[in-house]
């Protein structure tokens, strides 16, 4: 590592290892694509990209779960796995360095999901609770999988679930897609040879005239997009104005994304919502209330968890359950973590291997062990 670890990381390791997780080493240099693809709009604008001497896109690691699921893949170890590390990730942030350290546990492979969403939280929670003594700490749970839910009981077309989806986790987007939702704008200001092709909803040849058009321009798709992605993108958003949510739906999806209870009500309130808005959630609200039980099991203080529906990661390849751990008067997060089913099978795992996982910022803890000291 260049940064120098913190004087508490003995205290780290030693969770580590009471909890079973094995400290792993993860190279710094990692492949760019699996993050461009995978890890959402606001961590790709922050990485540091280099090419290989082959033309191949490479940058420093910006975050570890892609890189520990990647890695767990090519050695095709056996499951389950926990996997624990603890180095530096490199983002370009307006505050602060672009070089800080993290700490994690990856649990990848376990089929008791309910237990293992319950322990990573647990084990974010006991971590924590070691590095900072006396500091009150505060939980923010949510589920994706329970507002995807919502989405299908809605019955809103596909397209819409997956821009209200890629949304969730970030207010701002969210708000958009509502409002966009509330309020189509008809057709958009496309030139007319793109506007052809999204009328006629030809995805191949709009790519290969996006890809023209970028090579033509200079543009690298590995700055940004693919054309594939472009095309999708565009026909996606022709399909996804014509559709207007009625008063009735728009009204519960506005009720559901604002509720906000502690954890403990969470699932009375969550049936309550079905009931009222005459949904079907039963498949949702069974696995988070098996779920509940096995949080509650672990001991965690109850009082200082609470449920928010509209709350999400901005990381695209969380599926389910996603929470946040914060010191009572900080504005920024100590650690976030969250269920990722689909990662591993899309970064090339031969078959579907479930994982969910947590991270720590170390140097927003360092900074609270300062003040308290």
């Amino acid at each position: 590592m260049t940064l120098r670890a913190p004087d508490f990381a003995d205290e780290i390791v030693a969770i580590f290892e009471e909890r079973d997780a094995a400290l792993t080493d993860i190279a710094i240099i990692q492949p760019a694509d699996p993050f461009l693809d995978m890890a959402g709009e606001d961590l790709r604008r922050r990485i540091f990209l280099t090419e290989s001497e082959t033309g191949a896109n490479l940058c420093l690691r910006p975050e570890f779960t892609i890189p520990v699921c990647r890695d767990h893949i090519d050695k095709r170890a056996a499951t389950p796995q926990r996997y624990a590390y603890l180095g530096e990730v490199f983002r370009q942030q307006r505050e602060g360095g672009a070089e800080f350290l993290q700490a994690g546990i990856e649990d990848l492979g376990t089929s008791d999901r309910a237990g293992a969403d319950a322990r990573s939280l647990a084990d974010a929670h006991a971590l924590l609770a070691r590095v900072l003594p006396g500091e009150t700490l505060s939980v923010t749970l949510g589920d994706q999988a329970v507002f995807e839910a919502v989405l299908a009981a809605l019955g809103l077309p596909r397209g819409w679930q997956m821009r209200l989806t890629r949304a969730f986790g970030s207010q701002t987007l969210l708000q958009a897609a509502l409002d966009d939702l509330a309020n189509p704008q008809g057709t958009a200001n496309l030139p007319r040879a793109i506007a052809g092709l999204v009328a006629r909803g030809d995805e191949t040849a709009l790519a290969e005239h996006v890809g023209t058009v970028m090579e033509e321009t200079g543009l690298s798709p590995s700055a940004g997009r693919t054309p594939e992605e472009i095309a999708r993108r565009l026909i996606e958003k022709a399909e996804l104005r014509s559709v207007r949510l009625t008063d009735e739906a728009m009204s519960a999806l506005k009720t559901f994304v604002s509720l906000r209870v502690p954890f403990a009500e969470a699932g009375e309130r969550l049936s309550a919502f079905a009931t009222d808005n005459g949904l079907i959630l039963d498949d949702a609200l069974e696995t988070f209330a098996a779920r509940a039980k096995r949080i509650e099991a672990e001991g965690l203080p109850l009082d200082a968890l609470t449920y928010d529906a509209g709350f999400g990661r901005p990381l695209d390849y969380y599926t389910g359950f996603v929470f946040e751990i914060a010191a009572s008067d900080a504005v920024q997060p100590l650690a976030g973590g969250g269920r990722y089913d689909r990662l591993l099978t899309l970064l090339g795992a031969e078959t579907p291997i479930p994982g969910v996982g947590f991270s720590i910022w170390l140097d927003r803890v360092a900074a609270l062990r300062e003040t308290a000291a």
